[in-house]
């Protein structure tokens, strides 16, 4: 039992990371405004609904702001009239917008704050866009941001981002099958070096066995991929430059079988094997994290686009985040090690079948 530490550990982390993972609530948010656009000098009445809100609870304390950027790089904002809360889901909120913004711009993007006591603060960033006639900076009619007066949301709450909403609880999912991907590919790459300096058939065992592992992952990875770019860009697959070089990563993980199929002498077999799955993971390297880069794309961390950080993963989510990347990554160790007693079995099977047959022809 104590040499099985680690695959203990490993189900108790995944189960931790299902139950933390799914359970623990997002912060209150902001999920859509109405209208979207509006000109200087108008009065609006804004239709906003929110996630996970209170508004109704929190009645006259709701407090509204159209914030923006000035070209001093200062935060100007614009206090709302009227807060009208339908629902604690629902608010109405008038805006009379000054005849001028305080940049000189043609059309500028507000972000939405919203705040009270039981919610704390929520923010849409590039909310309305508001255009104006003349281009004069004019300041009157907005203000600095009460920050100090703002309030902050209390008790364990996962953050909630726009667009991700919900769908952020994947991060503990698709980030982590990719880290324990790499690892498993990088032992199993090791292996495959061993092998070819001692001729040893169990670490071309190992190897085949990681191997095995680490695309079930990698597959696992492109399927929790694929539903989230459908929650977050409209679709599952959107011939992004990422998800296209991670399909072709993972076939050239699966011509590794069909190698291996292709040849009936096992040292022939196991030794060209060790040779493509050098090759296969080298290849890893610029797919995933070279070529992405060198080109628009909609993942975080590509193509100019930010990865998590931040607002996104702050320490509630690395709660959760860290021990899931540990806790995968063991469980694809585990299954490596049951499918190389596997290979293990069956290898000593051919063997003595092998050794039956010859004393058979003797006799």
């Amino acid at each position: 039992m104590i040499k099985h530490w680690w695959k203990i550990l490993s189900v108790v982390i995944i189960l931790y990371t299902f139950i933390a993972g799914l359970l623990m609530p997002l912060k209150p948010g902001i999920t859509s405004i109405s209208p979207a656009r509006a000109k200087a000098g108008e009065t609006i009445s804004m239709k906003v609904a929110g996630y996970n809100t209170h508004f109704t609870q929190a009645g006259k304390e709701v407090k509204a702001w159209l914030t923006l950027d000035s070209d001093a790089k200062k935060k100007m904002a614009l206090s709302a009239g009227k807060i009208q809360a339908i629902s604690d889901q629902e608010l109405i909120i008038d805006f009379t917008l000054p005849p001028a913004l305080p940049v000189k711009a043609k059309v500028k993007d507000c972000s939405l704050l919203l705040d009270n006591p039981i919610d704390g603060s929520s923010i849409l960033p590039s909310a309305i866009f508001i255009s104006q006639d003349k281009l004069v900076g004019d300041t009157a009619g907005w203000g600095d941001l009460p920050k100090k007066s703002l309030h902050q949301a209390t008790g364990m709450k996962f953050p909630f981002r726009n667009i991700l909403s919900e769908t952020i609880r994947n991060l503990f999912y698709h980030v982590p099958l990719w880290f324990g991907m790499m690892l498993i590919f990088l032992v199993a790459m090791i292996y495959s070096v061993l092998y070819l300096r001692s001729s040893d058939p169990l670490h071309d065992n190992k190897a085949t066995s990681l191997v095995v592992s680490g695309t079930l992952f990698g597959l696992l990875g492109l399927v929790t991929g694929a539903i989230w770019a459908k929650n977050t860009w409209g679709q599952y697959w959107s011939w992004d430059i990422k998800q296209n070089m991670s399909a072709i990563a993972m076939l050239i993980y699966l011509a590794y079988f069909v190698l291996r199929q292709s040849f009936e002498d096992r040292e022939r077999k196991a030794r060209i094997s060790a040779v493509y799955n050098i090759f296969a993971f080298a290849a890893l390297i610029p797919l995933l994290f070279v070529i992405p880069r060198l080109t628009d794309s909609l993942h975080p961390g590509n193509g100019g686009n930010p990865g998590f950080g931040g607002e996104d993963l702050d320490n509630t989510m690395r709660l959760v985040f860290y021990p899931a990347i540990i806790g995968w990554t063991l469980f694809g160790f585990w299954l490596a090690e049951l499918y190389y007693r596997i290979a293990n079995l069956r290898d000593q099977q051919e063997e003595s079948e092998y050794i039956f047959d010859k004393g058979i022809q003797k006799i």
